[in-house]
């Protein structure tokens, strides 16, 4: 939600129907309450005694508590996570500022636990969360600047369009995704240059069109639209009900071997000496390894030579990074991974699932040639039900889910969360 996307010009997506404050956070897995818990009450406070608090009210425990309790955290620890609050930070109508929050404390948490272990030292240290800080780091888009410019981050055929029926949210920011785009709709290709004009024709075009059928014909292009939905609608939508039935985070166990050796001392951030291969594209996947950079692990991004990042885009998530291009599909290219991967500790992916299995790289595929190894999977939709395999970004799952139109509802909140 770091970059809730700005609406065409021609207007906004309907607003939401029966969604009030006070109401849980359900357009996606994760289930936030609206009224601030007990880790708020009274600026800085633990996290620990959330948890406390919630099994004698019966109330839903603090997002922070149930982001480490997804990751299976031991609740013991959460007395060491104080929290600054701030107000008028992240405005939505869904906790933004809360879920941001927890995160952070969850990862900073996780992070000082690693050292500790590592350090074999008993004393946890203490981990201090300040919204300021967490807002500033989730507004990086908008902060950052390339040779003292603002950045890119949408191109002129990724936005919301209006339909004879309702809205789509359309994905062209590569120009492959961009050239399935217009060859879905029937239209010609002009160039990239042309965008900004042909943007007229398109909104003409899909003006006529029912906004599923939309969806539809471009993901059969292989291009990326989405029919924009309310929460309701969503909720009827068979892969809302597939990923219902998953939690938070999945952890399994694929092998029994002991994780790969770490060299050298601890260092700052506590993850120094982890190596991490980052073949993930925008936008959770490069932020979570850009935070495993930040915390002191050696993160290399991997993008292929046909297909490289976008450059304002690797300028904000590429921070702390090292990056190269690596043709996976030749011999070469194979072979450079292999001595990557001899190396490394832990690969994170951010693809569909099943897209990098022809490179060998499905998590079974990876862990019989580098037992131990910890893998990292991010996708938009899943690794469950009929959209599974389908491509999307942040923007796409935004809209599709209903939290573009609640944040569309809420006026203000929407071009900010």
């Amino acid at each position: 939600m770091s970059g809730m996307d700005k609406f065409s010009e021609a207007g906004k997506p309907p607003s939401a129907r029966g969604f009030a404050a006070g109401d849980t956070a359900r357009a996606g897995k994760f289930e936030v309450e609206f009224e601030p818990g007990p880790e708020a009450v009274g600026g800085s406070g633990t996290a620990g005694s959330a948890g406390a608090v919630t099994g004698r009210t019966g109330r839903r425990p603090s997002a922070t508590a149930q982001a480490w309790a997804a990751l299976g955290g031991d609740p013991a620890l959460l007395g060491r996570v104080t929290r600054e609050q701030r107000g008028g930070l992240l405005p939505s109508a869904l906790p933004v500022r809360e879920l941001a929050s927890a995160t952070v404390a969850a990862c900073s948490l996780a992070a000082a636990e690693f050292s500790c272990v590592r350090a074999r030292s008993a004393l946890l240290p203490p981990v201090r969360v300040d919204d300021g800080a967490v807002a500033t780091a989730f507004h990086s888009d908008r902060l950052v600047r390339i040779d003292g410019r603002a950045p890119v981050t949408f191109a002129p055929l990724s936005r919301f369009w209006r339909t004879a029926d309702g809205w789509v949210r359309t994905h062209a920011n590569y120009p492959h995704h961009r050239a399935r785009l217009l060859s879905a709709l029937g239209m010609p290709d002009h160039g990239p240059a042309e965008d900004e004009a042909a943007a007229g024709r398109v909104a003409t075009e899909l003006a006529g069109r029912q906004a599923r059928d939309v969806e539809e014909a471009v993901h059969a292009e292989g291009g990326l639209a989405v029919a924009v939905r309310t929460v309701e609608e969503w909720t009827r939508h068979p892969q809302r009900a597939a990923v219902a039935q998953l939690p938070l985070v999945e952890l399994s166990r694929l092998d029994a071997a002991p994780t790969p050796a770490l060299d050298g001392p601890t260092g700052p951030g506590g993850l120094r000496g982890v190596r991490i291969l980052d073949l993930t594209r925008v936008l959770a996947g490069p932020v979570a390894t850009r935070t495993l950079a930040l915390l002191g692990a050696d993160v290399l991004r991997i993008d292929a030579p046909e297909r490289p990042e976008l450059l304002d885009t690797h300028a904000d998530t590429d921070l702390g990074k090292r990056s190269t291009l690596l043709d996976l599909s030749s011999r070469p290219g194979q072979a450079a991974f292999e001595e990557l991967l001899s190396m490394a500790h832990v690969v994170v992916t951010g693809y569909r699932p099943g897209a990098l299995d022809r490179f060998g790289l499905a998590p079974e595929s990876l862990m019989d040639r580098r037992p131990g190894l910890v893998v990292g999977q991010l996708s938009a939709w899943g690794a469950a039900g009929p959209w599974q395999r389908r491509r999307g970004f942040d923007s796409l799952v935004q809209a599709a889910t209903g939290i573009a139109c609640l944040e569309a509802a809420d006026g203000a909140g929407g071009a900010s969360s």
